[in-house]
């Protein structure tokens, strides 16, 4: 009778055991996945605010009647997408990556990627009127 007590004890503990650690993992999820959604939240924030400013600049400049005005405007918010854009990425990777990945999860996170990629050298393009890795023309003459 006295190892009865001792087996009902020692189930107890294992179950606490494995309730522990189950807890840590979904604690360590929940935790992946807070942090994957304010990367995403500062990623919009970034583009809201950015257009925003630019714009609030494009009035004022529109104002005082200065040139160039628009090709400043689309620069600053151009550079504001791109900025969050490559935030919105990084949170995807944290929540899908860090996060028991399976081949649905992982294939979904390479298209997302895949499409932020496109729209981000089309962005650069249009920014710049050059590919990401391409010098610029003042250091392709040197």
């Amino acid at each position: 009778m006295s190892s009865q007590p001792d087996q009902q004890s020692s189930r107890t503990t294992n179950e606490r055991i494995r309730v522990g650690v189950r807890g840590r993992a979904v604690e360590f999820q929940h935790t992946v996945e807070l942090v994957g959604r304010a990367v995403d939240a500062a990623g919009v924030a970034i583009i809201v605010v950015g257009t925003l400013l630019a714009t609030v600049l494009a009035a004022i400049r529109l104002s005082r009647r200065q040139a160039g005005v628009y090709r400043g405007y689309r620069r600053r918010v151009g550079r504001s997408i791109l900025l969050g854009l490559e935030l919105l990425v990084a949170g995807d990777i944290i929540r899908t990556v860090a996060v028991a990945p399976t081949y649905a999860s992982v294939g979904v996170l390479a298209v997302i990627v895949g499409i932020r990629t496109f729209l981000s050298f089309s962005l650069e393009l249009e920014i710049t009127g050059r590919w990401p890795w391409q010098k610029p023309v003042a250091e392709a003459e040197d």
